[in-house]
C-alpha cells in the first residue's frame, strides 16, 4: 500500500489485492494521512465525555452518552480513479453527536465552515475587485471563566455600537468569536476576529489609525483602559481566502477543552446559546448560512448515492484509541 497526493478533498491511496480483501482489518491510520486526525479528535471525544459523565447536571449526562456515541463507525467509499490500482477515500457515512464542544464536530464544523468560505469568496471579490481587505483583532482583559457569558454580551454590545458609528469604515464582515484559557487556569480571554471589506478609497479617504482603532474600541467598551488591537490590511495582490483558516478555525482549541475538567464545564455553562459566527454588511448576502445551526458534516457530494461502490468500515477502539 502507498499513498499518493490527496486531490479535492479525497485521500488517495493505493490498495493491493491483498489489501482490498483485508480491507476491514486494516487501521485507518494505516490506510489515510488523516486517520492519525480522527484518532486524535475521537480520543480527545472520550475525555470531553468523561468531563460531561462527571457533571452534576442532567443536560450534561446527556451529551457525555452522546459525544460517546459519536462517530464511533466510519464509513468510506472507494471510488476508483484513472489508473485500476489507485482508490480515492472519502467519508460517506457516519453519526455525529453536535454536541458543541464535541472534539470530532467541532473539528468537522471548522471544515465546513472553510470549504463554504472557500466556495463563497472568489465570487465575492469578482463583485468586488476593488475592495481592500482587512483583518482585525479586537481583545479586552481577561475574565473570570465563571464571568465569561456576561463579558461575551459586553464585547458583542460594544461591537454594535462600533458598527454604528459614523467613522466605521466597513462595509461587509465576518466575525468569529475564539475563547482561549488564561495562564492562571480560572480565566478566559475571549476575543474577536474579523475578517472585513472596505472601499476602495479607504486609504486615502477615511482611513483609521492603530491608534484610533484602539480608541474607538475602547469607547465602545466604554472601560477605562486601552485594549489591544490589531490590524492588517490584505496586499491588493493577495486573496482574502487566506485568512479564512485563521477566521473560521476552532472556538476553543482542543488543547484547552481537555486541560482542566473544571474550566471546561464551566465553559459549557457559560457558552450556552451563544453565538460563534456572525457576518455582516455585503457579505451577509454571501456568506449568511455559515451562521446556521444544524449543518451537514459529511457533505452533499459525500452523500450516499444510488451507485454501489465498494466501501471501508471502521469502528473506534476505545482500548486502543484508533479507529480499525
Amino acid at each position: 500500500m502507498s499513498f499518493q497526493a490527496s486531490d479535492g478533498g479525497f485521500t488517495t491511496v493505493n490498495l493491493s489485492h491483498q489489501d482490498k480483501k483485508d480491507k476491514n482489518q486494516l487501521n485507518l491510520s494505516e490506510v489515510s494521512k488523516i486517520g492519525k486526525t480522527w484518532d486524535k479528535h475521537r480520543a480527545n471525544a472520550e475525555k470531553i465525555s468523561n468531563y460531561y459523565a462527571s457533571a452534576s447536571e442532567a443536560s450534561f449526562k446527556n451529551y457525555a452518552l452522546r459525544v460517546r456515541r459519536c462517530s464511533e463507525w466510519l464509513e468510506f467509499e472507494l471510488l476508483p480513479d484513472e489508473s485500476e490500482d489507485i482508490l480515492n477515500l472519502k467519508l460517506l457515512n457516519a453519526q455525529f453527536c453536535r454536541v458543541r464542544h464535541c472534539p470530532v464536530c467541532q473539528w468537522r464544523r471548522s471544515l465546513k465552515w472553510k470549504a463554504k468560505a472557500y466556495k463563497i469568496l472568489p465570487q465575492v471579490v469578482t463583485d468586488y475587485p476593488k475592495y481592500r481587505w482587512l483583518f482585525i483583532t479586537l481583545t479586552v482583559k481577561n475574565c473570570h471563566i465563571k464571568e465569561l457569558r456576561q463579558t461575551l454580551d459586553c464585547i458583542n454590545k460594544a461591537f454594535k455600537r462600533l458598527t454604528e458609528l459614523k467613522a466605521w469604515p466597513i462595509k461587509g464582515w465576518v466575525k468569529s468569536i475564539e475563547v482561549t484559557k488564561g495562564r492562571d487556569g480560572i480565566s478566559a480571554h475571549p476575543h474577536l476576529h474579523i475578517l472585513s471589506m472596505v472601499q476602495p478609497s479607504y486609504f486615502s479617504h477615511g482611513y483609521i489609525s492603530q491608534a484610533k482603532w484602539v480608541e474607538l474600541w475602547q469607547q465602545c467598551l466604554r472601560v477605562d483602559y486601552q485594549p489591544v488591537v490589531h490590524i492588517s490590511a490584505i496586499a491588493l495582490d493577495h486573496d482574502p481566502k487566506l485568512l479564512i483558516p485563521e477566521i473560521l478555525k476552532y472556538q476553543i482549541k482542543v488543547s484547552d477543552l481537555v486541560a482542566d475538567r473544571e474550566w471546561f464545564l464551566e465553559l459549557t455553562r457559560q457558552l450556552h446559546k451563544t453565538r460563534a459566527i456572525a457576518v455582516g454588511g455585503i457579505l451577509r448576502h454571501y456568506m449568511r448560512e455559515l451562521e446556521e445551526k444544524n449543518q451537514d458534516l459529511i457533505g452533499e457530494s459525500e452523500e450516499m448515492n444510488e451507485v454501489d461502490r465498494e466501501s471501508l468500515l471502521f469502528r473506534w477502539g476505545s482500548k486502543q484509541k484508533k479507529y480499525y
